[in-house]
């Protein structure tokens, strides 16, 4: 190293991109959906928490009250910036909720919403999101029924943050959670994958790719009902948001002790997102979704429900990408359309951070 070089470099201030596994404080990779989210729930809050409700880590607890089953699910949103095409941080707050709660099959039914905002921020957006959160409430047919607003200084915040938390009833007969996955199982994808972070992607670094890409953010209620039609015996349901499809996929996968295999040219991925990525050097299995699910469903079943998304505004792009198999438990494997074989393990943090 040059000696003038070496008197301005302190080797103690060097940072690693990746965060490491051992990190000592909380980094951005611990938000991110993939292993580090992971280890901090099994190692801080499952501890501290530990029950046979929350073990089980699904998008939302399905609880016996009174003689219903209702879903219960709590979530932050922390998303920048606040507006994108598609959307903005109101539409994610009530959607990411209404679709963590129709993940267990439940009839979304009322939120709350918590807000944080920094002192400064114009009155007019606040505004703005608040209306956003409406009117994404009254498509999704759920009350935003309570609430809270806590204000911080200037400089100990971004703008706005939202916390939802949503209840809904679950059907009789309905049981649909990761552990329940099983060899033969034909997995399914509502959509077009990866639309929503190269959405928020494009906006945040002023990016261009031939086309606007609008995130696809929609509450996914009415198309599960429309699953749930054809068959009640869905076995898992996912969306697919931090992390993107591999995340998901590799949480499934580990839960119930099977593997998963994908045929990549069957995956939908729209020619911008796949662009894009080229571009980055990203991969769209683990770029976030918004408004998609994945569904483990028993081979029996699966033209009947790809024919029932089909049918639904939010699932004209639902393809059959895989299967559930006995071989690799714990594992994600992707058959390559050169006929090779990949491994799609869970992320390590996330590619593209504050996407929702």
């Amino acid at each position: 190293m040059p000696e003038q070089l070496a008197d301005t470099v302190d080797p103690v201030n060097w940072t690693c991109p990746a965060p490491l596994r051992d990190q000592p404080v909380v980094v951005m990779g611990h938000g991110g959906g993939g292993a580090l989210s992971a280890e901090l729930l099994e190692q801080v809050f499952v501890p501290a928490y530990g029950n046979a409700l929350l073990t089980g880590l699904a998008d939302s607890a399905v609880l016996e009250l009174g003689g219903a089953r209702l879903a219960f699910s709590t979530d932050s949103y922390v998303v920048r910036p606040l507006f994108f095409p598609g959307g903005s941080l109101g539409d994610l707050a009530v959607n990411g909720t209404v679709n963590d709660l129709a993940m267990s099959g439940a009839t979304p039914a009322y939120l709350s919403a918590a807000f944080v905002l920094e002192e400064g921020v114009e009155l007019t957006v606040v505004d703005r999101i608040a209306r956003a959160m409406g009117a994404a409430a009254e498509a999704a047919r759920v009350t935003i029924a309570t609430g809270d607003t806590k204000v911080v200084e200037s400089g100990h915040g971004d703008g706005v943050y939202v916390t939802t938390a949503g209840v809904g009833l679950v059907p009789d007969g309905v049981d649909i959670r990761p552990q329940r996955a099983r060899p033969g199982d034909a997995v399914i994808v509502s959509g077009p994958i990866g639309l929503h972070g190269v959405a928020i992607m494009s906006v945040r670094e002023g990016l261009e790719f031939g086309v606007e890409v609008a995130s696809d953010t929609a509450p996914l209620a009415g198309l599960v009902s429309a699953v749930l039609a054809v068959t009640p015996d869905i076995h898992v349901l996912r969306d697919p948001t931090r992390g993107g499809l591999a995340a998901s996929l590799n949480e499934i996968a580990r839960a119930s002790g099977t593997g998963v295999r994908l045929r990549e040219r069957a995956i939908p991925v729209p020619d911008a997102v796949a662009n894009a990525c080229g571009f980055l050097g990203l991969d769209p299995l683990y770029v976030a979704n918004e408004g998609r699910l994945v569904a483990f469903v028993p081979p029996a079943a699966a033209e009947e429900v790809l024919a029932a998304m089909h049918g639904h505004p939010l699932g004209g792009g639902a393809a059959l990408i895989g299967e559930c198999v006995a071989e690799h438990p714990g594992m994600v494997v992707v058959s390559t359309g050169l006929g090779g074989t990949r491994v799609v393990d869970l992320p390590l943090g996330e590619q593209l951070p504050r996407i929702c």
